[in-house]
């Protein structure tokens, strides 16, 4: 029978008036003149069939009379409750919903009229039994109606467009709403054939779609079977993809699609409904960020939009990654004025452009200068006065400053000292510093300039405030940066693009990793909550093995591990360790408001004798003298411990020396 169906439906569009009709939305007012003629309609044929069976003396006049009272009022009603602006081709429960009470509710108003009018009057409109039938009969036709109408619509976008048939992930409400979604939209790109249950045994039909058991042994069968293209998957289902179930797919090369939006019809409003919102257009493929073994951190801002709107900010390494995303979210949160501060002219461009259209109301100042020129830095904060530091100005690649580390020292350590020390002479409320995780047991000379900067801020802040000062300076530490210039995710991108092969340092290497978004939605936590002193630290979850990492891309790009894409391991780079730490061995933490961020109880330092200990490094720095100055930083911060470095020969210089001391004493 549903064959015979879909013969006749074919048959009828392949006629030349369909074959020339273009989907479009039909104009309201057409939807009100079709729902009257219905009732007109159905009213006309209730009396006709009465009056055969028993006709009135005064037919005509009553039927007149009751006839245009009805219009009147279904007409009314439906004009106020708006139901005739709905989307007859998206038509949902909702519809049929609304459809019914402007049914009942002229109903009622139809008995009460004629009641009343028999009460005055003597007289009646309309038989009670005629009004009764009729509605039933415009209903059931109205439903026919959008029925059939919605049937047309859909079989005509599929033969006038060539979607790509997909699966939707899960059978919950939201996937069937999603798949609904995307088989009713407009020059859509995606024909929903069925859901994919999460569970083995399930099957059957809901709502129209096929229901497919996911089997982990079979699932690329399905696929291949029913020239399926992608699988897509919604919010809801998407820490099933970050616990590993996404792997079944990708080792089968199937294509992963994921969306963060879907405007079921209820939240449609008027003005969409002439033209619907296109689902497929919030339809991406999947990231590796989308992938990690945690779900993404979502931090409550409202502290920081409270606290930032209406002051003036400076940001250093205002065109690095961290930076230029910290600018981004403090002119969302609508900072009067924002200072950006960064010694790269063609960036400091770059995110001028694009901060224009972004947001063209931003009071921002471009600001180019070298954190080492204190003259130049002493310039900013003179001019602007700014309440708010976030200071991201450094030097970040682990295996350039071992080559070059007195760049290593000038730079993040120097550097942070005068932006510092220029906050507490200007009064600044926060300084917030951007720290890392490789501060932590340091195994390389950046890690460890890192630490160095951590140490002076905190001692600056216990020193100036015995003297009553009020600057709070905070520290922040987080892990990689996904996507960030010069991180491991669009290097392996390029490698695949390359062709391969992609090189990791280690099998068994792991990193904690974090979104651009996520890092700075700490720092701007953090500069809010703290009072100053504190080193905070992030709850990242579980460290992610970036040779699974390296396997997951390659899959994410329809491509196979070891077949197509060769994975190559090189070696450990200079001052590289296998596994990065959150918090030194000796160091415990305190929670806060926020669950995700945490306190590093940290050992805390004397401020005369940073300085000194500082100064002794900067000076070693400027004559050139690596190996003294790499020494005078291991004897101050002596949990630096280099790896896979030439530094290492300096370990064992002061393990001999302390070897010998000890002998001695």
């Amino acid at each position: 029978m549903r064959k015979l169906f879909d013969i006749l439906v074919n048959s009828l569009l392949d006629l030349k008036v369909f074959r020339s009709f273009k989907v479009t939305t039909t104009p309201r007012w057409v939807i009100l003149v079709i729902d009257v003629l219905v009732v007109a309609v159905s009213y006309a044929v209730v009396v006709a069939v009465d009056y055969y069976t028993s006709p009135p003396a005064n037919f005509q006049p009553i039927f007149v009379v009751g006839w245009a009272v009805l219009l009147l009022v279904y007409s009314l009603i439906t004009y106020l409750t708006k139901n005739y602006t709905c989307v007859i081709r998206l038509s949902a429960i909702e519809d049929l919903y609304r459809t019914f009470v402007v049914v009942a509710l002229s109903t009622l108003i139809l008995l009460a009229m004629n009641l009343g009018c028999s009460l005055l009057t003597g007289y009646v409109l309309f038989s009670y039994l005629n009004v009764l039938i009729t509605v039933t009969l415009a209903f059931s036709i109205m439903m026919v109606e959008r029925l059939m109408i919605k049937y047309l619509y859909m079989r005509m976008i599929s033969r006038e467009t060539r979607r790509k048939r997909v699966l939707v992930l899960g059978t919950s409400i939201s996937s069937i709403i999603l798949a609904s979604a995307l088989k009713n939209e407009i020059d859509g790109n995606y024909n929903p054939v069925g859901l994919l249950s999460i569970e083995p045994d399930c099957g059957g039909t809901v709502n129209g779609f096929r229901i497919y058991p996911f089997n982990p042994d079979d699932v690329r069968g399905i696929f291949v079977e029913h020239d399926i293209y992608a699988l897509i998957f919604g919010a809801t289902y998407k820490v099933f993809m970050r616990n590993g179930f996404a792997d079944h797919f990708l080792r089968n090369n199937i294509t992963l699609l994921s969306i963060n939006r879907v405007e079921v019809l209820g939240e449609i409003d008027e003005d969409q409904a002439q033209s619907p919102t296109n689902i497929s257009s919030f339809v991406k493929e999947v990231q590796i960020e989308d992938l990690l073994g945690r779900e993404p951190i979502t931090l409550e801002n409202t502290l920081v939009s409270n606290t930032v709107r209406g002051s003036c900010v400076l940001i250093t390494g205002a065109c690095g990654s961290i930076g230029s995303e910290i600018v981004r979210q403090v002119a969302g949160y609508g900072a009067k004025k924002i200072i950006l501060i960064d010694q790269a002219e063609t960036p400091m461009h770059e995110l001028h452009l694009e901060l224009s259209k972004l947001y063209p109301d931003a009071d921002m100042e471009l600001f180019m200068g070298d954190v080492l020129n204190k003259a130049r830095m002493e310039l900013a904060f003179s001019r602007f006065h700014p309440r708010f530091v976030f200071h991201a100005a450094a030097y970040k690649h682990v295996p350039m400053m071992e080559l070059n580390p007195t760049e290593a020292v000038l730079t993040n350590v120097i550097g942070t000292r005068n932006i510092a020390d220029l906050a507490l002479q200007y009064g600044v409320y926060k300084f917030v510093m951007i720290s890392t995780d490789k501060a932590v047991n340091p195994t390389n000379v950046m890690g460890c300039t890192k630490r160095l900067a951590e140490i002076y801020c905190q001692s600056l802040f216990f020193d100036a405030n015995r003297r009553w000062k009020g600057t709070q300076f905070i520290t922040t530490r987080f892990g990689n940066v996904l996507g960030s210039n010069g991180s491991v995710i669009p290097l392996f991108r390029r490698q695949i693009a390359a062709g391969g092969p992609v090189t990791v340092t280690h099998r068994d290497i792991t990193r904690y990793f974090m979104t651009i978004s996520e890092a700075c939605s700490l720092v701007l936590e953090a500069g809010c909550m703290g009072n100053g002193g504190e080193v905070y630290i992030f709850d990242m979850g579980q460290p992610v093995r970036i040779y699974d990492l390296a396997e997951r891309m390659i899959s994410l790009a329809g491509l196979k591990p070891h077949i197509d894409i060769k994975i190559e391991e090189v070696g450990l780079r200079p001052g590289e360790k296998l596994y990065e730490e959150l918090l030194n061995d000796k160091e415990k933490t305190i929670t806060t408001d926020n669950e995700k961020i945490l306190i590093a109880r940290v050992r805390t330092y004397d401020y005369g004798d940073v300085c000194e200990h500082i100064d002794q490094i900067f000076d070693l720095a400027l004559q050139g003298k690596e190996h003294d100055m790499v020494m005078a930083m291991k004897r101050f911060v002596p949990e630096y411990k280099s790896s896979h470095s030439r530094f290492e020969a300096v370990d064992t210089e002061l393990e001999q020396a302390n070897e010998r001391q000890s002998v001695s004493n």
